[in-house]
């Protein structure tokens, strides 16, 4: 993934160049450099399989919960006297992950060959996020590593806690589902035939729902490898659909359409952009840089286009709550509103905190009574299914107990 960037220097209006690096970090860090201010920018991401949403960086083998783990003890070693070096060889030495060790190694190299901890993680994109290498910069520029560390811990532990609960709640009602569909394939497979061989053997005439079942049911049991094969293309493709950018954007728009999932993907995503936002900023991260690495960090493409788009109002001298103002069928309006008061108050980051807070505490109350809201839609879901199934396959029997 790398990201171009059309930068103009302050005072020079006719001064444009294009800028190209590896993370957002470093386009904003060039920026700084030169004293500019970015006209356009862009990111290139080609297609790759990504599991970033099991828990796991591709290409790494280090989990995210090692990444948080390893923030926490650096933190913790590093508050109780010892150097950053020494901090990383102990984390080499106790990891039982051969991936994890390796990132520590090379980490501990670099420091000792004089770069800074925030440019030796530079070398590990895929394994230390764009909001990690800010925070550890920060600390490292205020002579705070330690606090630092532990507030990004704390950052990425409650949106990977968050994102657990919201896929937690999910499981229930995606078991079931797949659950019918496995017993209605079986059913068709096994149930159907035996059925249907009794009402031609009597010379039973059959409505046309059932005609529909007994030829799905012919196909399945003469075409047993190509419906497996069929039901394994569509679950593949399926699959690397919704991980593409449109099938990611269809996915989120039909989310946001749905009631209650609706308000809690964008209470979700409001409350990591908050915490995400509120960190790098009392961390002593500039306004524009922190806009920019939160629009990577919320992911979704339309929350992080709002960020950008707040990026462009800051950019020119305006207020940041403008841009949420103008988007709250995205971002709820407390979000603009709060926002507003820590502005007119010079407390930003400590609104974007409590903001960040309320919600995931929302978030954490409503995906617990998640599984109750769902379970009488799931109750008609089965209903109609074997409703359908029972009146479609009994009607014939019914017809030939009456004609007796």
């Amino acid at each position: 993934m790398r990201f171009k960037a059309t930068i103009r220097k302050q005072g020079a209006p006719d001064e444009v160049r294009d800028v190209e690096a590896e993370s957002r970090f470093k386009v904003y860090d060039e920026i700084r450099k030169e004293d500019g201010f970015v006209v356009s920018i862009t990111e290139e991401k080609p297609f790759h399989f990504d599991i970033n949403h099991f828990n796991i960086t591709l290409g790494t083998g280090v989990k995210r919960a090692e990444i948080i783990r390893l923030a926490r003890n650096l933190a913790a070693m590093l508050s109780a006297g010892l150097s950053i070096s020494r901090a990383l060889s102990v984390i080499e030495r106790q990891s039982s992950n051969k991936n994890l060790k390796k990132v520590a190694a090379g980490l501990a190299e670099s420091v000792k060959s004089g770069a800074s901890f925030h440019e030796a993680l530079t070398a590990y994109p895929k394994v230390f996020p764009a909001l990690f290498i800010a925070m550890v910069r920060a600390g490292e520029e205020s002579g705070s590593l330690a606090d630092s560390l532990t507030v990004v811990a704390l950052q990425m532990n409650r949106s990977e806690e968050l994102t657990r609960k919201v896929r937690g709640a999910m499981i229930y009602p995606s078991i079931v589902i797949t659950a019918v569909f496995i017993v209605g394939i079986l059913m068709l497979i096994y149930v159907v035939p035996t059925l249907t061989s009794t009402f031609t053997s009597l010379g039973v005439k059959v409505p046309l729902a059932t005609r529909i079942i007994v030829a799905m049911s012919n196909f399945m049991v003469h075409n047993v490898t190509i419906v497996f094969l069929i039901i394994l293309a569509l679950a593949v493709s399926g699959f690397f659909f919704f991980k593409s950018k449109m099938g990611s954007r269809w996915l989120l728009a039909f989310a946001l359409h749905m009631p209650v999932v609706g308000e809690l993907v964008r209470e979700t995503y409001t409350a990591r952009a908050a915490r995400t936002l509120s960190s790098l900023l009392s961390a002593g991260v500039p306004i524009l840089d922190a806009l920019g690495i939160t629009q990577e960090v919320v992911h979704a493409e339309s929350f992080a286009a709002v960020i950008g788009d707040a990026l462009k109002h800051v950019q020119k001298g305006e207020l940041l709550s403008l841009s949420f103002a103008e988007h709250t069928k995205l971002y709820p309006i407390l979000m603009s509103d709060m926002l507003a008061v820590g502005e007119e108050t010079g407390k930003v980051s400590e609104m974007l905190k409590q903001i960040a807070e309320f919600y995931e505490s929302d978030v954490s109350e409503k995906t617990k009574d998640l599984s109750t809201i769902i379970e009488p839609v799931l109750m008609v879901f089965i209903g109609v299914f074997v409703g359908i199934f029972a009146v479609s396959m009994i009607a014939p029997i019914y017809q030939l107990s009456s004609a007796i």
